[in-house]
């Protein structure tokens, strides 16, 4: 893949949500970044469900994708799971996606990581 089609760090980024505690992004985000069809994504993951432990994902609540705007119940995919697509999506861009998605995630860590040390010296 070449740098001009690398997605930038913001618009992964930006598709990170902290829901119920964790750092997630919902399937239709990832098909997009992935270029496929959110059903061709879910199909991939329910062939291979054995790969994806119900830890590594949740359906959003009603009043969670309805806050977020959104008509169509999403499932979340925590950073596990994330990880685990490119196993199951094996294009070169699934693969250099994920491995996108997957420095995102770890600087995200860093920055709640550095922000906590931050609050811990200020007290």
């Amino acid at each position: 893949m070449d740098d001009q089609s690398l997605l930038s760090e913001e618009t992964i980024s930006n598709k990170i949500y902290f829901i119920r505690g964790q750092k997630v992004m919902l399937d239709r985000d990832l098909a997009l970044l992935y270029g496929v069809e959110t059903r061709i994504l879910n199909q991939a993951v329910k062939r291979n469900i054995s790969r994806f432990p119900e830890d590594f994902m949740f359906e959003l609540n009603k009043s969670e994708f309805e806050k977020m705007g959104l008509r169509k119940i999403p499932t979340a995919f925590t950073e596990h799971r994330v990880l685990m697509l490119s196993s199951v999506l094996k294009s070169d861009k699934a693969i250099q996606t994920n491995i996108q998605i997957m420095r995102i995630f770890t600087k995200v860590r860093q920055m709640l990581l550095d922000t906590t040390e931050i609050k811990v010296d200020i007290l």
